[in-house]
């Protein structure tokens, strides 16, 4: 049985987690870093009240390995890592390869290898899938300038975008949205902005909830000042034009 809860509404987290019976077991999921809105989790309430009720816990991290806690993910950043059960993440974000991985105590991971249905019938990562995510974990951990370069970019567009006037959210990451609203005005200005020589990703429903259709911008660490101020600018000119920002 799948039950959800109101995003990041601790109050409603943790009246799920209260109606499920006790010898029913449950496991929470959530995802880290959100890859739409680039908010966090509230891992560090989270995970007292999934102990409170003896529920598992499960991190998809994804979004927030070679980013967060420089480069160590969310549940580090905010501290928490020994007390969740099971972390997953991917090898395609940040490590630029393909292929993922979920960590947790021994005994889960000999289950999951024997039991999860995605490892019937599958094939091995390639080697050269391997070896690009071993060198990203070693650029990753032996290079920590380039996480914080890559914050110094994020926080420059950040900024930029909020003193144009752009609708930011909660945004505390690298992926940065502009909320725009409606569809229309959502796709002209994607057009508008790529043929300017800005991409963006373009997020409408079932991808975002109805009158919350956006663009969603990420920062790289190899993004230097003046992409990102001409991004801005351009951002302003079509942000104008549209009536979007300001």
């Amino acid at each position: 049985e799948l039950r959800r809860f109101g995003h990041n509404d601790i109050n409603h987290f943790e009246r799920v987690l209260k109606g499920i019976e006790e010898e029913t077991g449950a496991m929470v999921v959530v995802d880290g870093l959100y890859s739409v809105f680039g908010d966090l989790a509230p891992l560090p309430e989270m995970t007292p009240i999934c102990q409170k009720y003896g529920a598992r816990f499960m991190i998809d991290d994804a979004h927030g390995f070679g980013v967060m806690a420089r480069g160590r993910g969310t549940a580090a950043h905010f501290g928490v890592t020994d007390d969740v059960d099971l972390i997953m993440g991917t090898f395609s974000k940040s490590f630029a390869s393909m292929g993922g991985f979920i960590v947790g105590d021994e005994d889960i991971i000999h289950y999951i290898k024997h039991h999860a249905r995605a490892f019937l019938f599958s094939a091995a990562m390639p080697a050269s899938n391997i070896a690009a995510a071993l060198a990203a974990l070693d650029i990753i951990e032996n290079e920590p300038e380039r996480v914080d370069r890559l914050w110094e970019v994020a926080e420059r567009m950040r900024r930029g975008l909020k003193e144009l006037g752009f609708n930011t959210g909660d945004s505390v990451s690298p992926i940065i949205p502009i909320i725009i609203g409606e569809m229309e005005p959502t796709l002209i200005a994607w057009k508008k902005l790529f043929e300017a020589g800005v991409y963006t990703n373009v997020f409408v429903p079932p991808g975002v909830p109805d009158g919350r259709c956006l663009l969603r911008t990420s920062c790289m660490a190899t993004h230097t000042d003046e992409q990102i101020d001409r991004a801005l600018n351009i951002l302003d000119d079509v942000g104008r034009e549209l009536g979007l920002n300001g």
